[in-house]
């Protein structure tokens, strides 16, 4: 078996002409967490779409602990160990905390936390009660990490869970994510830089579908191709 928890080797995906992500490849271990950057439209959230079963790839494999499965359903591949948040958070509205927590619970192949275990993770201990419509949005962003952790994934797929939060939120989502990682592999994509740096191992950043560059933030933040596309930066800046 291989040492990579996940390997993703040259994925493709087009929609007609466009070709939104283009040769794609990044493998993670057991404890990493990656950062996809790049600008809007550069294919970030694509790759998670595609990776995660929303998308069938154009091109390219994707290995979870040496199986292929590449292609899978969504539902499919959240119950063998690929999972994600969105952006938007889509929660079962009329549904308990609990509820919402419970369902995916029930759908998972292996179970390694509960429901009250997940809920005191993500801070929703107090709401379990509550209807998912009555939470605030910071708080539908925890159930929906919630709904994801519970189901056990070997890879979480985090996406944009820090944008719009708090200062004081945001360190605790620093946290509750390296507290995450410990036992998966976790991608994260981010706007946030300084959250980012303070979360990621490594990050891979994207343009036009395609990789530029993959290393350390900071030694990102020196490259001349990174700071003309992302940053709108220039060499000498």
């Amino acid at each position: 078996m291989s040492e990579n928890v996940i390997e993703v080797h040259n994925l493709a995906q087009s929609f007609g002409g466009l070709r939104a992500v283009d040769g794609v490849s990044f493998s993670l271990a057991n404890g990493e967490v990656l950062g996809l950057v790049g600008p809007n439209g550069s294919g970030k959230t694509t790759i998670i779409n595609t990776i995660c079963g929303l998308y069938e790839p154009t091109g390219g494999s994707v290995m979870l602990d040496g199986k292929d499965v590449t292609g899978l359903r969504a539902d499919k591949l959240a119950r063998i160990g690929i999972n994600r948040t969105f952006q938007i958070p889509r929660p079962f509205l009329d549904l308990t905390v609990f509820e919402n927590l419970e369902i995916a619970r029930n759908h998972a192949s292996r179970v390694t936390l509960g429901v009250a275990e997940v809920a005191e993770l993500v801070g929703l201990s107090e709401s379990m009660g509550k209807p998912a419509s009555s939470l605030n949005s910071t708080h539908k962003k925890m159930l929906d990490l919630g709904r994801a952790l519970v189901m056990s994934p070997r890879v979480l797929f985090v996406d944009e869970l820090a944008a719009g939060l708090m200062p004081a939120e945001l360190e605790g989502v620093t946290q509750l994510l390296r507290e995450i990682a410990r036992d998966r592999s976790v991608v994260v994509v981010e706007h946030l830089l300084g959250f980012l740096d303070r979360v990621a191992d490594r990050v891979l950043v994207l343009n036009a579908g395609k990789e530029i560059f993959a290393g350390s933030l900071s030694a990102a933040l020196q490259d001349d191709l990174v700071k003309k596309v992302f940053l709108g930066g220039s060499s000498s800046s």
